[in-house]
């Protein structure tokens, strides 16, 4: 049986990115994918909503969607910095287009790609410069911040980012995912009980989600660990 990490030590960052069952720390590009698949949902209502908005809205709206084609193909440098053929990349996009509900997508989008790249000191500041309130997309970059987070090592900044999004979210389909990437943080930091209530809330409140099927094994876990 693997030694046991008792709560008052020191969080070994590298141990915690390499061997916590987090969900996002594990699946870094799938639970990115979900987000953006939401992400894209948004975008095209804003784009439905604004065909014959201002020219301004439109034109950015159509620099956005070449962006959108190179971050679908895995290109991200491409869709940061744009190409050779006219594409000015999302950077440019949310600094010319500025006011606009495509640029603020557009940094969205910025901090998604350097999420991809590695780069998650600025993948968090460009997620925290969207501004919204959607149910859905603003928790979800919520959760990407935390998860970015727990890729620089920031645990506490991770798992209390994790549970608001969780909050916000309020939702079978991002809520659980949350709870259970924040879980599994406290865990690895020695936070039984609000790992144990993190989960809990998933097997209370969101039993319908597919995180809720095994739920009970992380709950015990959790209070094995805890003795």
């Amino acid at each position: 049986m693997a030694e046991q990490k008792k709560p008052n030590e020191p969080l070994n960052v590298e141990d915690a990115l390499t061997q916590s069952e987090a969900f996002l720390i594990k699946n870094k590009k799938s639970i990115i994918g979900a987000v953006v698949a939401i992400i894209l949902i948004a975008a095209g209502i804003v784009m439905y909503k604004n065909f014959y908005a201002a020219p301004r809205e439109e034109k950015a709206q159509a620099a956005l969607f070449k962006g959108q084609e190179y971050f679908d193909a895995d290109s991200y440098a491409q869709a940061l910095n744009g190409d050779s053929i006219g594409f000015v990349g999302f950077i440019k996009v949310a600094d010319q287009y500025s006011g606009t509900k495509a640029a603020n997508l557009a940094k969205a989008y910025i901090g998604l790609c350097y999420a991809h790249l590695g780069k998650y000191d600025e993948a968090v500041k460009a997620l925290d410069s969207f501004k919204g309130d959607d149910q859905m997309v603003s928790p979800a970059i919520k959760g990407a911040m935390g998860n970015c987070y727990a890729q620089l090592g920031q645990m506490d900044k991770a798992s209390s980012l994790l549970l608001k999004a969780a909050d916000e979210a309020d939702n079978n389909s991002l809520s659980p995912i949350f709870l259970l990437q924040a879980g599994e943080i406290l865990v690895k930091q020695g936070k039984y009980d609000a790992a144990i209530d993190a989960y809990t809330k998933i097997k209370d409140k969101y039993f319908r989600s597919y995180q809720a099927m095994d739920i009970d094994k992380y709950i015990e876990q959790a209070k094995l660990l805890k003795k």
